[in-house]
């Protein structure tokens, strides 16, 4: 059996990439990091960790099993507070994930409802932008994004929550910011702003819609999310193109002008697991997010009715 202790203290070395970083972030000494790290590489027969410069980098194999032990850790972290709650008498824990800007904009209301109306229930959500992570970590409900169909995860039944268009957002000092809408092509020649370089299907749907108007964008900023991508805007520096439900909060000096000639669009689909789809918290959940996705939210604002797919 493999010494899950071992694991995580191997897992902090790889993450601070040093014995002595480890052990300053546990509290231990460095010899005693140093034991584990070699104990487990013993326990398992693999070569884990090999010097670079001052510091030590993984080796394939340990970045491996220091990924396989991040999971392990979380699965052990959720025992754990099932334990906490088997103890403090609630009787039930729901695991809500999604993408960032759903998260952002619905879960909020949606842990208060809930909280509110099954008291002895605890609330968990995570952050996963994409369907392989509803694979992994088997949560109740996730709000997931697809290209056309969604994919079919076993033991989840999937219902079609929203789809919803892409908006350009623009400095209000840029000579399209005044607009009711804006063809695609007009964004050709202009400066853009990349606001997902996650190779998903939210940035899928952006780059499609651009070859369809007969283009690729110039991105000349690389940003990993929509609200670094809207700051760049608001500085003036280019333009971006991301789904309405991620422009619902624009800083100032920024609008978000609807699109057309094609219209990107992304659906949002939500994932209920089998097993708990006739909980009584599990169908509220599914019915308040279902309300707030049928809320206009920015320009451009039409929803679709949330409807079993078959």
């Amino acid at each position: 059996m493999i010494d899950t202790h071992r694991l995580m203290i191997f897992r902090s070395v790889v993450a601070t990439g040093s014995v002595s970083g480890a052990a300053s972030t546990l509290g231990y000494t460095s010899s005693a990091v140093s034991q584990h790290v070699s104990a487990l590489q013993r326990e398992t027969g693999l070569s884990l960790v090999e010097k670079s410069g001052r510091g030590i980098v993984p080796t394939p194999a340990g970045r491996v099993l220091a990924d396989a032990a991040t999971k392990l850790m979380q699965q052990v972290d959720e025992l754990t507070a099932t334990v906490e709650d088997l103890r403090a008498g609630t009787t039930d824990r729901v695991v809500l994930s999604g993408f960032s800007s759903a998260v952002t904009a619905w879960m909020p209301d949606v842990v208060a409802a809930l909280t509110t109306e099954f008291p002895a229930t605890r609330v968990m959500v995570r952050i996963e932008e994409d369907i392989d992570a509803v694979r992994d970590t088997r949560p109740d409900v996730a709000i997931v994004v697809g290209l056309d169909r969604p994919a079919t995860v076993a033991g989840y039944c999937i219902h079609e929550l929203l789809t919803e268009p892409y908006v350009a957002v623009l400095n209000t000092n840029h000579e399209l910011a005044g607009r009711l809408s804006i063809d695609m092509v007009e964004l050709a020649a202009h400066r853009w702003i990349d606001s997902d370089t996650y190779e998903g299907p939210c940035r899928q749907n952006m780059l499609n819609a651009c070859a369809a108007a007969g283009f690729t964008p110039t991105f000349i900023v690389e940003t990993s999310d929509y609200p670094a991508a809207l700051r760049f805007v608001a500085r003036d520096v280019g333009l971006t193109v991301i789904p309405r439900l991620g422009a619902a909060d624009l800083p100032a000096g920024t609008v978000a002008v609807p699109l057309a000639n094609p219209t990107p669009q992304r659906s949002i689909f939500l994932y209920v697991k089998d097993s708990r789809a006739n909980d009584p918290a599990i169908t509220r959940t599914g019915e308040l997010l279902s309300e707030l996705a049928g809320q206009p939210r920015g320009p451009g604002s039409t929803t679709s009715p949330s409807t079993r797919l078959t």
